[in-house]
């Protein structure tokens, strides 16, 4: 899979997941993919919410490495 590829599928799971993240009064934007790393920007109450890490790393990663083939880490970018 192309790394454009990649990310428009990253993209298709981020719209699944963005009513969650809305409804708590954040959102996230896709940085950038690159070499499986999926870059994000959390915004709104998930940028300074204390538990942004757990909803990046249990919920967001979560997802992409079960629904993406490619992913192998999700970072934040400040």
């Amino acid at each position: 899979m192309t790394e454009a590829m990649m990310e428009d599928h990253v993209q298709e799971v981020l719209d699944k997941l963005r009513p969650f993240l809305l409804r708590d009064g954040g959102d996230c934007e896709l940085v950038d993919v690159e070499d499986g790393i999926v870059r994000l920007r959390l915004l709104g109450a998930c940028g300074s919410c204390p538990s942004s890490t757990i909803t990046l790393k249990a919920g967001i990663e979560r997802a992409l490495l079960e629904e993406v083939p490619g992913v192998v880490e999700v970072e934040q970018v400040f």
